[in-house]
């Protein structure tokens, strides 16, 4: 059985995939357990990889770091890619309050890590270590450990203090977030499915992605007479509202752009709320006919946009509803719903409602490609050259005024920022960034798992030793704090007197994190995409204020 031995205890490829292998299943099984209804989720990987690591189931350092380093690329290359359709919409409703929140987490970190090294004595790579480690931020750990070799004095066992305070505050830092959501969630008596409809309503209300839908009867006599476009023109190029179906003399016919309306039509409008409002002023008023329920030759069909040379083209290049008698009422784009404005440029995989006769409706789809088995399968050169384009920036030095190394996005912001953009964008000549759902979870969650399983193993062989000696468990309490302390009072300032919506609150607290572990445990409980477009919003910006505070600490406490 020397094989099995040498496959256990070696340091072969193969016992390295094994005892990733088993640190991935065991913690992922754990996750599963529950207590009072509360489990681990995906936070179990880092408690299995503590296990294996204490008992010397390690593996070769050099794999462990890419095993670490790749997880998260892969980890934050599909979020961004995700959330990359909603990001910018988010950002302009909402990116200045939840970066502030993030702002204020980060600075509330700092306060607590200064008065920790000057009350409690503790050295400064230590405390920077700490730092580092509660709030669960790697690229942090790095700065410092750079900023570290510009101090006089340095020397080699100094550079290893950060690294041990990271360890041992690097647990209860991803214990600590999650901790938060579910303190915030019990306190507030949070309902998850009510949080949900409140976002739903929310967007809504903003005139974004979640659209409303309302039956009108034309009662106005400067109406009777006008044409679809000319009534949808006086809403204003940017109203968003779309008319599908007119109830006419006793006939339900589909709404094209010249289609004339008549007092007593009745007709279904889809758009946002607000402007749904202002077209009933101005029609006439709300019927109770509900045109959908009525058997006519009219239906509603989903066609997903699946032809590459359809890709790029605008909504009015189309021109449906001359070319086949369909119009399109609603564009859903990585689950964000959208009005379908003339502008709207198609992407590989949108999905349109479309209305009309079943007839033409066959027509458009086969124009548009309508093959769902063709978009399931995922093209891997974009992938692997949005990641390449991700390490480049992620690689590129930023100078800083003041700041002696310059500032780097690292290899977990630059792959998110990028595929942020190449979501947004769509496609570049031949190549199309969509990926399909099904792939994009398959590599979020095989990411978060070789990262957890990477960060326990590594931490592992030192993590029981740090506490049960020295001062193990008084680094692993003030660590606490630095979590904790800054969490709940942005949370509750947040909940309280800002009324962030939970899962957006999720979203921010992970992201002021950089904490994929918290988002994956946030993503876990609903079915929303609110906590990771909050997460991205908030990540770049929090990304770069603690690798600066990293630095800036080492620089002005050991000058």
């Amino acid at each position: 059985m020397s094989w099995l031995s040498e496959l256990i205890w070696g340091e072969s490829i193969a016992h390295a995939i094994l005892i990733l292998a088993l640190v991935a299943a065991t913690g992922l099984a754990l996750g599963h357990l529950r207590v009072a209804g509360v489990g681990l989720g995906i936070a179990g990987v880092l408690f299995t990889g503590l296990l294996f690591g204490h008992f010397g189931l390690g593996i070769n350092p050099e794999v462990l770091d890419f095993a670490r380093e790749f997880g998260l690329i892969l980890f934050v290359y599909s979020i961004g890619i995700q959330v990359g359709p909603g990001f910018f919409d988010s950002l302009r409703r909402q990116g200045l309050p939840l970066n502030l929140m993030a702002a204020g987490i980060v600075l509330g970190g700092v306060v607590v890590t200064l008065l920790i090294h000057f009350l409690a004595g503790i050295e400064t790579p230590i405390a920077v270590g700490l730092f580092s480690g509660a709030t669960t931020n790697t690229p942090s750990l790095a700065a410092a450990q750079q900023a570290l070799r510009d101090v006089p004095g340095f020397t080699t066992e100094m550079a290893k203090l950060p690294g041990l305070g990271y360890a041992v505050a690097y647990p209860f830092g991803v214990i600590g977030i999650i901790l938060t959501m579910l303190l915030v969630r019990a306190a507030f008596r949070i309902d998850l499915t009510r949080e949900a409809e409140a976002l739903k309503e929310e967007q809504a209300a903003g005139g974004r992605a979640s659209l409303a839908r309302i039956h009108l009867e034309v009662k106005n006599p400067d109406v009777d007479g006008q044409r679809v476009r000319e009534l949808l023109a006086q809403l204003g190029p940017e109203a968003g509202v779309v008319i599908s179906r007119i109830l006419h003399g006793g006939e339900i016919q589909v709404a094209l752009p010249d289609t004339r309306l008549h007092q007593g039509d009745v007709f279904l409008a889809v758009g946002p709320h607000d402007r749904l409002e202002a077209l009933r002023d101005q029609v006439g008023i709300e019927s109770p006919i509900d045109l959908t329920s009525i058997e006519s030759e009219i239906t509603a069909t989903r066609i997903i946009v699946t032809r590459k040379d359809i890709v790029g083209k605008s909504v009015a290049e189309l021109d449906l509803p001359e070319r086949h008698g369909v119009t399109i009422t609603r564009v859903t784009r990585a689950g964000v719903e959208f009005s379908p404005g003339p502008a709207v440029r198609l992407q590989l995989g949108d999905s349109l409602l479309a209305v009309g006769p079943r007839d033409a409706i066959e027509r458009a789809g086969r124009e548009l490609g309508n093959s769902a088995r063709e978009l399931g399968v995922p093209e891997i050169i974009p992938i692997f050259t949005g990641i390449a384009l991700g390490i480049l920036l992620g690689s590129w030095p930023i100078p800083v005024p003041g700041v002696p190394a310059p500032v780097k996005l690292g290899l977990a912001g630059g792959p998110l920022v990028v595929a942020i953009l190449l979501s947004r964008v769509g496609h570049i000549g031949p190549l199309f960034w969509y990926l399909p759902q099904s792939a994009n979870l398959v590599l979020r969650e095989i990411g978060i798992v070789l990262f957890l399983a990477a960060v326990g193993l590594r931490a592992g062989d030192r993590f029981v030793e740090t506490l049960v000696s020295g001062d193990g468990f008084i680094w692993m309490a003030l660590a606490a704090l630095i979590t904790l302390v800054p969490l709940l009072i942005v949370a509750l300032i947040g909940r309280l007197f800002l009324k962030v919506n939970y899962l957006t609150l999720c979203g921010l607290l992970s992201g002021s994190m950089t904490d994929p572990p918290a988002l994956a445990f946030a993503g876990s409980f609903t079915r929303s995409e609110a906590p990771s477009v909050a997460y991205a919003t908030v990540y770049p910006l929090t990304m770069i204020l603690r690798v600066l505070s990293a630095q800036l600490m080492v620089l002005l406490l050991m000058r």
